[in-house]
């Protein structure tokens, strides 16, 4: 089901709980609403439509990927950027992000997976990650 973007900076500050095989229909929801905003977002966070869980959906070659408990575990050659959010009012803010990244994550079965990523799909994941720590730009 589609679901309204939070727009509240407080309620996005708070850090998100961990995930569980319990909250794959918070996922659906997610991976829905990031459809139905393609045309203005690349990725969302599970906070960013009311569900304080660790769970981030993004696009990954045109295709919605879905991660639980997304965790970072390595980061390398950090530039400095900007960046919008569809959840912030204003215009993109500066932030520091790393080309390459690598991922330790859980799918929708709760199994783990370790995966690097680069340029453009890394600033995503690190964006929604930053969402799941209550991080904003």
């Amino acid at each position: 089901m589609v679901k309204e973007i939070v727009h509240d900076p407080f309620i996005l500050r708070i850090a998100s709980e961990t995930a569980s095989a319990d909250d794959a229909a918070a996922a659906r929801d997610l991976a829905e609403t990031l459809e139905a905003n393609k045309k203005g977002c690349v990725g969302m966070a599970a906070n960013m439509i009311g569900v304080r869980k660790r769970i981030i959906a993004f696009y990954d070659n045109g295709k919605i990927t879905v991660m639980f408990n997304p965790e970072i575990t390595a980061k390398f050659q950090p530039y400095e950027t900007s960046e919008g959010c569809l959840s912030l009012i204003g215009g993109p803010r500066p932030v520091t992000r790393y080309k390459n990244i690598k991922v330790r994550f859980q799918d929708k079965y709760m199994k783990y997976h370790e995966k690097k990523y680069s340029g453009l799909t890394a600033q995503i994941i690190q964006h929604e990650t930053d969402h799941c720590n209550g991080v904003l730009i």
